[in-house]
């Protein structure tokens, strides 16, 4: 048989992660998609702490209208202008096993928009 999707995705977060490593300077954005809700952290690695957060559920986004793929724009801006705030500029992208469409795409382009490089 075949793996379940769940076997798959974890599959495929082991593979990123053996080679996306975050670091002070070059934290990892981490991004974790559940059905409702969409998370990013910064993740500096080397110390095992998160450096900056950002998620739908935070107050000011929880009031935001739209759909699911809009708000994960607003999550991506607000990470990245966090990531501003702490003097981050450039950070490795961790889809967490996710494909690279939709929701985690305009994460990702929504922190991109706020100015953050990876």
């Amino acid at each position: 048989m075949g793996l379940s999707k769940t076997e798959r995705r974890e599959r495929i977060r082991k593979r990123i992660r053996k080679v996306s490593f975050g670091t002070t300077e070059r934290p990892r954005l981490s991004v974790f998609r559940s059905n409702k809700e969409i998370y990013a952290q910064l993740i500096d690695d080397n110390n095992g702490v998160t450096l900056a957060a950002a998620s739908s559920r935070d107050k000011e986004l929880s009031k935001a209208k739209g759909t699911k793929i809009e708000i994960a724009n607003l999550v991506g801006k607000a990470i990245g202008e966090k990531a501003k705030k702490a003097g981050i500029e450039t950070a490795a992208f961790d889809r967490g096993g996710n494909l690279y469409h939709g929701r985690v795409k305009s994460l990702a382009e929504g922190a991109r928009e706020a100015g953050l490089k990876f």
